[in-house]
């Protein structure tokens, strides 16, 4: 009986003694068969080689994820974004739906397939699992915009997660006990994030050239607002030190000189933190480098500095600073609550004082 193996690929070779042999494949490039074409070792040997083959990626959502990963709306973004997209498509979404059917996504049970799967993430990591379905969603809402899709199954489908940092603001007691506890290498970045509101990665990135003695300038990666800070005197007096032994074009360096890495700051951040919360019992071991950012929002407002001027620092827009302070940390701070009741207090002191004497101007 004839049997038809598509894609064999055959390859003539001439051995050293002269004589030429032909070896068979099961595509080109692919597994070598065993046995001559016809007999039953040839025949399992491609069949073995096809079952174990990755399926092609055409008409798979695969196609989709290697689509946009060469799109300019995947290089567009910034380096750090782009290499968490790449981890997390490849041990998250490629293993899972590397091969789903492109056409099944419009099919009505493809939406509760993806919520199983986040549900699944959710059990390790809620925050992680809320990552992997905001990616898999900007992907499909990419490829449906380039009409390579018609119907998006992760679209609006809300967050897992809904913890938020209220608490989560350092106080003037957590800044020196991490002050006290943390290497001197870690000084600078706790005054820098504090005393200009930045992130992280700019601060990290920061060059002395930014720096003119009064002003920090810089733009902003993530919104590439550009801003000028003026330097408060307590990180003046840090920065006019560190300039002293400057060894590198980058102000930020850890304790051997050198800039940090992104990994190598998070990890030694982690660990000054614990370290504190060890050695201090009021510490909050659980603040991170990321809360500075608010902190310096929250700062900022609590001497009575307006939204606009809070922008012009942080660089926030208008909306966000105002989502800061009315969202995450103002409602929850106690000088506020002092500072407004005292006000009450002489206000209406003035006012009763006004009614008794008859000199009420309300009259």
């Amino acid at each position: 009986m004839r049997v038809d193996l598509k894609g064999i690929h055959a390859a003539h070779v001439t051995l050293a003694v002269g004589t030429r042999k032909i070896y068979w494949y099961a595509w080109r490039g692919g597994p070598r068969l065993r046995g001559s074409p016809g007999t039953p070792d040839f025949i399992q040997s491609y069949n073995e080689a096809v079952a174990q083959r990755a399926p092609t990626p055409e008409g798979r959502l695969q196609s989709l994820l290697d689509a946009y990963q060469r799109s300019q709306k995947f290089l567009g973004r910034r380096e750090r974004t782009r290499a968490d997209y790449v981890k997390l498509i490849k041990n998250q979404i490629e293993s899972e739906f590397g091969d789903f059917p492109i056409k099944a996504l419009a099919a009505r049970e493809a939406r509760g397939v993806f919520l199983d799967w986040r549900d699944r993430l959710a059990l390790k990591s809620v925050r992680q699992a809320d990552y992997a379905w905001t990616v898999l969603a900007l992907i499909l809402a990419w490829a449906k915009d380039r009409g390579k899709i018609s119907v998006n199954p992760c679209e609006r489908g809300g967050r897992l997660y809904d913890g938020t940092r209220v608490d989560f603001v350092w106080s003037i007691d957590d800044e020196a006990a991490f002050l006290k506890h943390a290497s001197a290498h870690l000084h600078l970045p706790l005054l820098l994030a504090l005393w200009t509101g930045q992130r992280q990665g700019d601060l990290l990135r920061l060059p002395w050239s930014a720096f003119d003695g009064a002003h920090i300038s810089l733009r902003q990666s993530k919104t590439g607002a550009r801003v000028k800070i003026p330097v408060g005197a307590p990180l003046k007096v840090a920065l006019d030190e560190a300039a002293k032994k400057k060894c590198s074009t980058i102000i930020l360096v850890n304790s051997d000189g050198r800039p940090w890495t992104p990994d190598g700051f998070r990890a030694s951040w982690r660990k000054a933190c614990k370290k504190a919360g060890k050695a201090e019992l009021t510490f909050n071991a659980e603040l991170t480098f990321n809360d500075l950012r608010g902190t310096a929002v929250t700062r900022l407002a609590l001497v009575d500095c307006t939204e606009p001027q809070i922008a012009s620092i942080t660089g926030h827009s208008l909306n966000d600073v105002r989502s800061i302070l009315d969202a995450h940390y103002l409602h929850r701070d106690q000088a506020l609550a002092e500072a407004a009741i005292r006000k009450l207090e002489i206000g209406y002191a003035q006012r009763v004082a006004e009614v008794k004497t008859g000199t009420d101007s309300t009259k």
